[in-house]
């Protein structure tokens, strides 16, 4: 962060200005599965942004049911548009993305989250070869949603769990099992310094480094996600969760910082059936803990390039082109 500064008397959170790019091009990266509600209203805003450097946009449409594809083949900001015939997971999603890119950062972005117009140019400002970058989210319910975005209301970052999190009192948390035995006003990124006090095997209560890397919205560099061998595409047969925390934990044994941009806050925009969406994602999240523990335990990949592009090779049958 430091470094930035003084190299070009910016502060690290602060949004960037309207004008030339300075820094790296980036590949926007969206997996998407029956998001009609929200897909059209996610693209104006990256078609909207300061970004004057260029970046391209890759949609992947996993077997959707609805018009997630006729959206994205239409609108104006879709660099590329490649459909999977049968669902596969955004993990999947996401490293047939991958591997499409021409850019040196990839940023992934959720299909549902709405970027202000800063964002693309504040990641692409601060990229590095050895920088996991994280963004954030504020949760919008879809009842507030029109009132809200009609308002010209801005993302706020206390919206995000990892930056204030009030957990529930007497029940085991999800990802460490501690129970709490009195209310908690936990601020994760504030009291571990911007997540420097965590790494190492230190912990936050229920978070760890890895946890921090949320594909919501992360910037990092296409090389290194290439060599620790993409996300693991078994995440997204057997649930919901845990594919883009072992990547970050793979990152991170591969050397990467992981770095949060406090500025770049999005609306993470909720389906109108939220609330069956997340029991359905909680029933399945024992499996997936499961497996991300099972994968800790083996080596730290590294140099699998090569089985990276050949597994996305392997996938071409399954996908058609679009656009």
């Amino acid at each position: 962060m430091e470094g930035f500064e003084a190299l070009t008397g910016d502060p690290w959170h602060a949004p960037a200005t309207a004008g030339p790019a300075t820094g790296r091009r980036l590949s926007v990266v969206i997996p998407a599965h029956n998001v009609g509600h929200c897909l059209r209203s996610v693209l104006d805003a990256l078609a909207a942004q300061t970004d004057r450097g260029g970046f391209e946009v890759i949609v992947v449409d996993d077997a959707s049911t609805d018009e997630t594809a006729a959206i994205a083949r239409t609108h104006p900001a879709v660099t590329r548009l490649v459909r999977i015939k049968e669902r596969s997971g955004a993990a999947t999603a996401r490293n047939i993305g991958t591997a499409l890119a021409v850019s040196e950062t990839i940023l992934y972005v959720d299909a549902d989250m709405l970027l202000p117009e800063h964002v693309i140019a504040d990641f692409s400002a601060r990229a590095a070869g050895n920088l996991v970058l994280v963004g954030f989210r504020h949760n919008l319910p879809f009842g507030d949603r029109r009132g809200v975005l009609l308002a010209g209301t801005r993302p706020v970052l206390e919206g995000d769990h990892r930056v204030r999190w009030r957990p529930p009192v007497g029940r085991r948390l999800m990802y460490s099992g501690l129970v709490l035995d009195k209310p908690l006003d936990g601020r994760p990124l504030d009291d571990t310094e911007d997540f420097r006090d965590l790494g190492f095997g230190r912990t936050y209560y229920d978070w760890d480094l890895p946890r921090m890397a949320v594909t919501a919205l992360l910037g990092v560099p296409r090389g290194a996600v290439l060599d620790v061998g993409g996300f693991d595409s078994e995440f997204g047969r057997i649930g919901w969760g845990m594919e883009d925390t072992h990547l970050g934990a793979k990152l991170i044994a591969a050397g990467l910082l992981v770095v949060p941009l406090r500025q770049a806050v999005g609306f993470h925009l909720d389906p109108p059936d939220a609330a069956a969406q997340w029991e359905a994602k909680l029933a399945a999240w024992p499996r997936t803990l499961d497996r991300y523990r099972r994968l800790l335990e083996l080596p730290a990949p590294a140099g699998r390039a090569t089985e990276f592009t050949a597994y996305a090779n392997a996938l071409r049958p399954r996908c058609e082109v679009l656009r």
